[in-house]
């Protein structure tokens, strides 16, 4: 059979940190039950206790696994975002693993996959069904909108603004891209529509010439391994075409247009854009040039397409509506 983590390593196999943490769900408990009464009695709450540390390279196995082993104790549906959000410093540990902010604190990080996401003796609280069913409530109000000309991705609980990160949209061009086969229009392109799918553990190919890599040069010129950061595909007015949300490992290229139609984003910013967007998430991507100012009345950014002097474009863009409830 083949191990789950790779010989050599310190870190036991999943099955029996699994073994573990089913014996500390059990008995983790209240030490002090509340006696049984007419009226109903908040659930004592649950603590699972890590026994060993979790490295990002195997943080999504261990997750799953720990979900489908909780689900079963649970009468309740419980999923690796609603664990997440119930412990909201392992999304802060996640985004701090980010090779800049290690940087800016002079760390030096070669293979992201190596850093801890959940240390030893940490300890996890799980929800119980009071508190999931709002978690839940959270989850499902959420919705991602982006501007291209803005260079901005927002993430929206309802109409109110949660979080606004910095992004890179395809170039204004055309080009071959040996991945598609054919002549390929580069640009992002809005429309409305959801996110389908997670790539948690995305394998790296230039779309320009179809070869795959493992390494990049980061903005600093020093060469690291590509980091293990989940991407996020959507499905726009119907159609799956490839604009995928995801990290850039060179931040210096935020707020162009650079990429080869995807919606890059900072590494950190991409932890909490996943967490923040499970399957089914709302996403709506706009080409807006005029927004609102509190002194001017309006501010006008760059048609960096220049679809706003092409009235059949103009039409069509026109039909993707502002952010607003929904």
């Amino acid at each position: 059979m083949t191990p789950l983590f790779r010989p050599g390593t310190s870190e036991v196999p999943v099955r029996f940190w699994i073994g573990v943490l089913l014996i500390l769900v059990a008995c983790r408990r209240g030490a002090q039950e509340p006696p049984e009464t007419e009226t109903p009695q908040a659930e004592a709450q649950v603590v699972v206790e890590i026994p060993r540390a979790v490295t990002i390279g195997h943080y999504f196995e261990f997750m799953d696994s720990l979900v489908a082993a909780c689900q079963v104790r649970l009468a309740y549906p419980i999923s690796e975002h609603l664990l997440v959000h119930a412990n909201p410093w392992i999304m802060d540990t996640l985004a701090a693993s980010d090779y800049y902010r290690r940087m800016a604190r002079d760390s030096f990080v070669y293979d992201q996959r190596q850093q801890v996401a959940l240390p030893a003796g940490s300890r996890l609280l799980l929800p119980d069904p009071a508190r999931a069913f709002q978690l839940q409530e959270y989850l499902n109000a959420l919705r991602l909108d982006i501007n291209i000309p803005e260079f901005t991705l927002r993430i929206y609980e309802d109409s109110t603004e949660v979080f606004a990160f910095p992004i890179r949209v395809g170039q204004n061009r055309t080009r071959f891209l040996v991945m598609s086969g054919i002549e390929t229009d580069l640009r992002t392109h809005p429309g409305i529509g959801r996110i389908i799918r997670h790539e948690k553990n995305p394998v790296f190919y230039n779309p320009v010439d179809g070869k795959r890599y493992s390494s990049t040069r980061r903005d600093d010129g020093r060469r690291t391994l590509m980091p293990r950061i989940p991407w996020l595909e959507t499905e726009i007015d119907g159609q799956r075409n490839g604009q995928l949300i995801h990290p850039t490992t060179n931040p210096e290229t935020l707020g162009r247009a650079y990429s080869n139609g995807c919606i890059g984003t900072e590494e950190a910013a991409a932890w909490i854009i996943y967490y923040h967007a499970p399957l089914g998430t709302r996403i709506q991507i706009r080409y807006e040039l005029d927004l609102p100012d509190g002194t001017t009345g309006h501010t006008r950014l760059r048609d960096i397409y220049g679809w706003d002097k092409t009235p059949e474009k103009g039409q069509q863009l026109r039909k993707v509506p502002n952010p607003g409830p929904n």
